[in-house]
């Protein structure tokens, strides 16, 4: 069955563009709308896999509509396009899960690459946007690891030894141990003992905020 979306742009020649690009790639366009109010209710009525909105939409922002999606437990991805390079705006996208973020200028020749990005859970941030904002995203072998595991690489990027770790954290060396093991398995790492330590210290930056 393929894919159900719906399009939301106050631009009637954006709107039309979009709709007749992913009809032509066989994608199952339900329904379109032409502010964010009109936007909301068909995604509420219809519950589409992936709902495409423009960001500045009279009535209701993208945004907004997105905020109204997750408060409601709606399970639709929301993907949205933007002629916007906005730090403030990216950083409120991730806090609301949206899935994609495509300047408009690239929408066409990224919308498909953004679709398949979202159908397998994964989100996807047009690279110019990413670029703009000089944005450096998490690897994504770096959120398979739980909290603790990141706090355990944290420790380990400060050259902590297992005990030191162990006495920070609350927990028996063994644990420790234990963690490295998982931590190596899903990093993928050789089993040399210094194989993590190098891994902790080149990804560092992403790890600061574990405490």
């Amino acid at each position: 069955m393929s894919t159900s979306i719906i399009i939301a742009d106050d631009h009637p020649l954006i709107l039309k563009g979009l709709n007749d690009f992913l009809l032509e790639k066989h994608f199952n366009v339900i329904a379109s709308a032409k502010n964010g109010k009109e936007a909301f209710t068909l995604i509420n009525a219809h519950k589409p896999d992936i709902a495409i909105l423009d960001i500045q939409m009279p009535i209701l922002t993208g945004l907004q509509v997105a905020e109204k999606c997750k408060t409601t437990g709606l399970k639709t991805k929301i993907i949205i396009i933007t002629f916007e390079k906005s730090e403030d705006i990216y950083n409120k996208a991730k806090s609301l899960g949206i899935y994609g973020y495509i300047l408009k200028e690239f929408a066409i020749a990224e919308i498909e690459n953004c679709i398949a990005s979202v159908l397998e859970e994964r989100s996807y941030f047009s690279p110019e946007l990413i670029e703009y904002l000089e944005i450096t995203e998490t690897p994504d072998e770096l959120k398979t690891l739980t909290d603790t595991e990141m706090k355990v690489l944290k420790l380990i990027a400060l050259n902590k030894t297992a005990k030191e770790i162990g006495k920070d954290l609350f927990i028996s060396d063994r644990t420790v141990e234990k963690h490295k093991s998982h931590i190596r398995t899903k990093l993928k790492l050789e089993s040399k003992a210094n194989s993590i330590v190098l891994y902790a210290k080149e990804y560092e930056e992403f790890l600061s905020k574990y405490t």
